[in-house]
């Protein structure tokens, strides 16, 4: 099917790079659109009681949390200053007129509570509901009713949801601007150094670009049937650029080898798309299918930057199928033109530096084994004392407004900091307030609003609490017999949490098995081998261990605040965890493919394992290299952003590519094959000749050994 490929492409190249000239067109121009298409929420389950409880009680009592929160600040005077009052109840008015406003409360409001001024009297903030019902609508309104904040001689300062999602999405734009021109400069001189010219260097830039504006274009045309997160834009970028340079990479190196050994063009095309082309395609459906593992869960938030994921990746490795074997065809040795003089380098063999690494290895694999194990779960070892959260205004960088509003309302104002248990009963009430009360860590139940026969009670518990302990009470709460007659649902912070953490593990067993699954079903069709896959499946486990240890070392336990420029909240907001194990298992599968690819070409030819193992290290160890180290590159530049979910994104996935191109690939991969010895290759006879028809291989691959019959080389 390859081979059949590549003569395709280099028939029809002329045509293909039209496609993508089109392609690239489309999407730097309607595909850009995305931007203002995508949506800042979408962290919680829609069905989870805590959502059904928000919803009621807006339904039943009246919005509860405002959409914006305008805080003024007076500086030496306070709000009572007839000056003061006269400045805030103009700009009150001024919003209240405007026909996208429903309703706003004010500290100039007659029986206004008074948690709308600040505790020395020298601020306060008035609570503005938006009539749009969707949060597209909510945020074209704040812009269209902004100017109207500004009071004379105060400080405006704008928070809440809206203005919380309105600046994720302009932080976001920020980051992958700055990523951008931290990033491509530093990859264009490593690609460079790596190919050693000039034309050879643009071509993962060129397959990066066309990665990116596909996934635009088609990630904008599902937020027409779907929401889909802002967060996505930084996932897609990132996975688009990352994987065209790793494919690029991998097809460039092989094309030119093919050209070394004295082939021609449309040989040397053909040839590559049957090698690297055939593991660029396992590599990128490994990705594709761990991503698709999030579309499990029902937080729009996960299935949204999955998709955005699946995009970016999927269009890079159609992108390295087509567009990146016609560019070379029409390049053919032009390729090498515009060189970079630079000290000769020893050609990929037997006995060069990998494949000594690999013979070292594989004389001593007990040794090695364990000692790479054991600094791997070392690394882990941060994760068993990990503590969740959810996500709050801490996301955003320091200093942005929202967050800031939200810092002050906790610090400067009445109740702030307070994240209460919402209880919410529809029907008699029935003393459930005074058995909520009981509940260990309780402080108060009172009811704060009642209409018909709904009642809205308000559960206070210690500022101290950790988080464990709130979601504590909110299953107490929940464990207590409802009143005769009535419906109890339990909300807030804290319920959201539990909720988010429940639905997560609920979901996550099922999610390893899709990954796991999928992984080793593609592996054996690509390797034919029964153990390889499973052993590909306990490595990433360990290496993603490795990776959770130092997210929860450096993002939970405050380690690199400044080098970083974050604030650790003391948890770990649980659906990011969940996203980067997706993102991460398919990564740690990529280098995998890479190795194994060359493994499997060197065993098919020799039949020697210890051989194959070594020369498949040492002709894949340099490229392995290379793309970790561009791709590091571009992950630090979007680590370096704003935002502190992509920044745990970045670290996560920096630490995994050091340990599984170290760590892992060169060293725990030939120790494990060399124990393993001839069982590497071996499958079932049924499972046998089932790859040997059906596999993902160009020629007929070598009959699998029988371990039990033929000897077996340890």
């Amino acid at each position: 099917m390859f081979d059949w490929w590549g003569r395709t492409v280099v028939t029809l190249r002329w045509w293909v790079v039209a496609a993508a000239l089109a392609l690239i067109v489309g999407g730097a121009t309607w595909g850009t659109g995305v931007f203002g298409a995508l949506t800042g929420g979408g962290y919680d389950d829609p069905d989870s009681e805590s959502n059904r409880a928000a919803a009621a009680i807006a339904q039943q009592l009246g919005t509860r949390d405002p959409d914006l929160v305008v805080v003024w600040s007076t500086g030496s005077a306070t709000v009572e200053d007839d000056a003061v009052r006269q400045a805030v109840t103009a700009a009150v008015n001024r919003i209240r007129a405007r026909p996208d406003v429903q309703q706003v409360a004010a500290y100039t409001d007659p029986k206004a509570p008074p948690t709308l001024v600040s505790t020395d009297k020298r601020a306060t903030y008035a609570a503005v509901y938006l009539k749009a019902a969707d949060e597209d609508g909510k945020r074209a309104a704040y812009h269209r009713i902004e100017s109207d904040f500004a009071a004379p001689g105060l400080r405006t300062q704008v928070g809440g949801l809206t203005a919380f999602a309105d600046e994720a999405n302009t932080q976001t734009e920020k980051d992958i601007t700055r990523a951008e021109i931290f990033s491509l400069p530093v990859l264009f001189v490593l690609l460079v150094l790596i190919f050693r010219g000039l034309i050879a260097a643009l071509s993962p830039l060129l397959i990066g670009g066309i990665a990116i504006m596909g996934a635009f274009l088609a990630v904008r045309a599902l937020t027409y049937v779907t929401d889909i997160s802002v967060f996505a834009i930084n996932v897609i970028t990132l996975l688009g650029l990352g994987m065209a340079v790793d494919y690029s990479l991998f097809v460039v190196s092989r094309f030119r080898e093919e050209l070394s050994h004295g082939h021609e063009v449309p040989a040397a095309v053909r040839t590559t798309v049957a090698t690297a082309g055939r593991t660029v395609v396992v590599s990128g459906l490994t990705i594709v299918l761990a991503l698709s593992s999030l579309l499990i869960f029902p937080q729009p938030f996960l299935g949204g930057i999955a998709i955005g994921g699946m995009a970016a990746v999927l269009v890079a490795m159609l992108a390295s199928l087509t567009v990146l074997p016609a560019v070379l065809s029409l390049l053919g040795h032009r390729i090498d033109k515009l060189p970079i003089p630079l000290p000769a380098r020893r050609r990929p063999g037997t006995g060069g530096g990998w494949a000594k690494v690999a013979h070292s290895v594989m004389k001593r694999p007990v040794l090695y084994a364990v000692g790479v194990l054991v600094v791997l779960l070392a690394f882990a070892a941060p994760f068993l004392r990990v503590e969740f959260g959810g996500f709050d205004e801490r996301v955003l960088p320091p200093g942005s407004e929202p967050r800031v509003v939200g810092e002050r309302l906790d610090a400067e104002f009445p109740g702030g900091g307070e994240d209460p248990i919402t209880v919410l009963v529809k029907g008699p009430a029935g003393g459930l307030a005074e058995r909520i009360s009981a509940l260990p860590d309780v402080t108060g139940a009172t009811v704060t609003a009642q209409q018909g026969d709904s009642t809205l009670l308000t559960v206070t518990y210690p500022p101290g609490l950790s988080n464990a302990e709130s979601r504590e009470i909110v299953s107490g709460i929940r464990d207590l017999t409802p009143p005769a007659g009535a419906e109890v649902l339990v909300g807030g912070r804290p319920a959201i949490d539990l909720d988010l953490l429940e639905s997560l593990a609920e979901r996550l067993p099922w999610m390893a098995l899709i990954m796991a699954v999928a992984t080793m079903i593609l592996l054996f069709l690509a390797f034919g081998s029964i153990l390889l896959p499973i052993k590909a499946v306990l490595m990433n486990a360990v290496s993603i261990g490795a990776s959770f240890g130092v997210v929860v070392w450096i993002f939970q336990d405050g380690h690199f605040e400044n080098l970083l420029r974050f604030e650790s909240t003391g948890f770990i907001e649980p659906s990011n965890m969940i996203l980067v194990l997706a993102v991460l298992f398919g990564l740690a599968t990529d280098y995998e493919v890479f190795l194994l690819s060359r493994v499997r070409e060197e065993w098919d030819a020799g039949g020697d394992n210890t051989a194959a193992v070594a020369t498949g290290l040492q002709h894949t160890g340099g490229i392995i290299t290379a793309a970790a180290v561009l791709l590091i590159t571009v992950v630090a530049g979007f680590a370096t952003g704003g935002m502190s979910v992509i920044k745990t994104i970045g670290v996560g996935m920096i630490v995994a590519i050091i340990v599984d191109a170290t760590l892992v690939r060169a060293l725990l991969v030939p120790a494990t094959m060399r124990l393993l010895g001839r069982w590497n290759w071996w499958a079932p006879g049924p499972l046998g000749r089932f790859y040997n028809r059906y596999g993902i291989h160009e020629a007929p691959a070598r009959q699998a050994p029988d371990p039990q019959r033929d000897s077996v080389t340890v």
